[in-house]
């Protein structure tokens, strides 16, 4: 049998049994070499075969999982040490490559994510999800993140979503700056740990999602960049554009979507995730600087839009299930739309809009300047007449740092504990978790983390004790969204009329089901107000007794708060709201009360 017939397929560092097979994309290489531990670091021991499609291959029997290498490149420019673009397992970001051993026990791992209708996400960094230990200023890893799962089990979470960890600079970031994007971060504990985490996680009914950035690479210890020593107009060679279309607001690294290797990089990227580390979905940072040049939208780049296709196309054939998620902020219902349709193919998107109208509403500080009719259309966005096309939330890394800060903060900048900031940013919250949408928290949100997002700073989980009626509330609220109790389906439907909006008493109401009738309608009445609204008449969509299942003002959520209770509801028939019964409720200060019937 020839040598091509028995070579091994696939990109990167691959083991056998007869030893570890390589392959690299370096068309203008004049040579290559791999060299590592196994050869001393020798490039004269293991020289590689150019094929026909601008790779490179050796086969070596002497390297295994666990050695160190790299890539040696003579070039017209001279030679270049080059750290592996697929790589599984480094030392570090500007270390060197290390063969990885995918091989891992799932202990027959069939986790499936919950439909859409009744996810809770949570978003969490790995590096600040941890509790502090005196004098360890170490970032956190997937190990110490796994610790705190308990307590995300016993809110009712039940799927998270990770900020990046593919290998970024240093040990501390966001993660938005991929260093080596098929490599896992080392500093959290690299690929094992990590599938150790996902494999818990599992355990626990939690599904994971992963932040994956596609839209620029590094800025920093870019192996990739003039990876073979070619490149045009100044720009970064053969895995980015090399003219206009490479400008990204973090440098001149957008990826090159035109040429078919680095459209299968990425691709490869994707699947890579979801299959061998059992991911759950994907939520693809930025999207808008993928399909365009900039936030404007003004540049397209026809080639990034159909890349996100392919990519979503792929997934959903191969992966049926994940959850694919963009984070484009310019309510753009193509992104959500099918690929056979034109769309690019994501089942949902972050609905950034909706996030600021929500924060808008709690933050304002006079009870005057509030709009209803904002906050009427922040429930009430949908994309496709999909409600469970959108993401939405009233905190995400991005509104908590750069200039922003958490919601209780911005609410009272000298005092985020006082009675205003517990009771507005729950407001808030209450929102998010019974509106329309898939609703997600950021890490610390429930129990009143005040600290703008940073990488050098840990969540302080002290609070969570400090607060732990507010930490009860969250987890009453998300046990009614996922109706628990089997009394609110409603918020679990497609179905919403926002029936009540006043603007001069600043109260809202909402209907919400799913098939509707007992057990499944759901009213959600909430007060924008300083002063309790008393005897106020609101629409219901049938008479009788509708229980008080949650009023964000109980007493035993927070001792600053007053526990006025109006209780149940008593509808009778005639309209109101264009609804065909009514009662007249009590609702205390800036605070939202959801009622439901019994089943019958």
């Amino acid at each position: 049998m020839g040598l091509a017939a028995t070579k091994v397929r696939g990109m990167g560092a691959i083991p056998h049994g007869d030893g570890t097979a390589f392959r690299v994309w370096a068309p203008h290489a004049q040579q290559v070499a791999v060299v590592g531990t196994f050869n001393g670091w020798d490039s004269r021991r293991h020289p590689m075969e150019r094929e026909d499609n601008g790779c490179w291959y050796a086969d070596v029997p002497e390297a295994r999982p666990g050695h160190e290498y790299r890539y040696l490149l003579t070039t017209p420019t001279g030679e270049l040490s080059r750290i592996d673009p697929y790589v599984r397992e480094v030392t570090d970001s500007a270390g060197n490559g290390v063969i990885h051993d995918p091989e891992f026990d799932w202990e027959g791992d069939d986790f499936r994510i919950r439909p859409w209708n009744e996810l809770v996400l949570y978003e969490l960094h790995v590096g600040t999800y941890h509790d502090r230990h005196p004098g360890d200023d170490r970032p956190g890893t997937f190990r110490t993140a796994t610790e705190q799962l308990g307590h995300l089990q016993d809110l009712g979470i039940n799927a998270i979503e990770i900020m990046p960890v593919a290998e970024f600079p240093g040990g501390r970031s966001w993660g938005y700056d991929p260093a080596q994007i098929f490599a896992v971060e080392s500093s959290y504990g690299g690929p094992d740990a990590l599938k150790s985490f996902i494999q818990e996680c599992h355990r626990r009914g939690i599904g994971v999602i992963l932040d994956v950035v596609y839209n620029h690479l590094g800025p920093q210890d870019v192996h990739l960049w003039r990876f073979d020593g070619w490149s045009e107009n100044d720009g970064g060679g053969i895995y980015f554009f090399n003219d206009w279309r490479a400008e990204t607001p973090w440098g001149h690294s957008r990826p090159d979507y035109s040429r078919a290797e680095v459209r299968q990089f990425l691709l490869d990227n994707a699947l890579m995730w979801l299959g061998d580390y059992h991911i759950d979905g994907l939520r693809v940072d930025g999207t808008v600087f993928i399909r365009t040049a900039d936030f404007s939208g003004e540049k397209p780049i026809p080639e990034g839009w159909t890349l996100l296709q392919e990519i979503n196309r792929e997934v959903r054939r191969r992966f049926p299930g994940r959850l694919m998620i963009a984070e484009d902020l310019r309510e753009n219902a193509a992104m959500t739309r099918d690929v056979a349709a034109g769309g690019a193919g994501f089942h949902t998107q972050w609905d950034g809009r909706s996030a600021s109208e929500i924060r808008t509403a709690v933050i304002t500080p006079a009870d005057q300047d509030r709009s209803m009719q904002a906050v009427r259309d922040a429930i009430a966005t949908r994309f496709n007449d999909d409600a469970f096309q959108r993401i939405i939330y009233s905190e995400s890394h991005d509104d908590v740092a750069n200039g922003k800060a958490r919601l209780p903060t911005e609410i009272n900048r000298d005092d985020p504990r006082c009675w205003d900031a517990q009771k507005r940013s729950t407001l808030a919250a209450a929102l998010v978790l019974t509106a329309p949408g898939i609703p997600m928290l950021f890490q610390g949100q429930e129990f009143l983390e005040d600290e703008w997002f940073r990488a050098e700073v840990p969540l302080d989980w002290d609070r969570r004790a400090t607060f732990r009626g507010l930490v009860r509330l969250y987890r009453d609220l998300i046990a009614l969204r996922r109706d628990h109790r089997g009394c609110t389906r409603g918020l679990c439907g497609q179905n919403l009329q926002v029936h009540h909006v006043d603007e001069q008493g600043k109260v809202l109401a909402f209907h919400r089901w799913d098939q509707g009738g007992p057990g499944d309608d759901v009213v959600v009445v909430a007060n924008f107000r300083r002063e309790s609204q008393h005897d106020s008449r609101i629409g219901f969509p049938a008479e009788g007794l509708w229980k008080l299942r949650f009023s964000s003002d109980r007493r035993d959520y927070s001792e600053q708060f007053e526990g006025l209770d109006g209780g149940d509801a008593a509808s009778e028939p005639g309209e109101c709201d264009g609804l065909p019964a009514r009662a007249r409720i009590t609702i205390a200060p800036y605070t939202v009360m959801i009622f439901s019937q019994d089943r019958r």
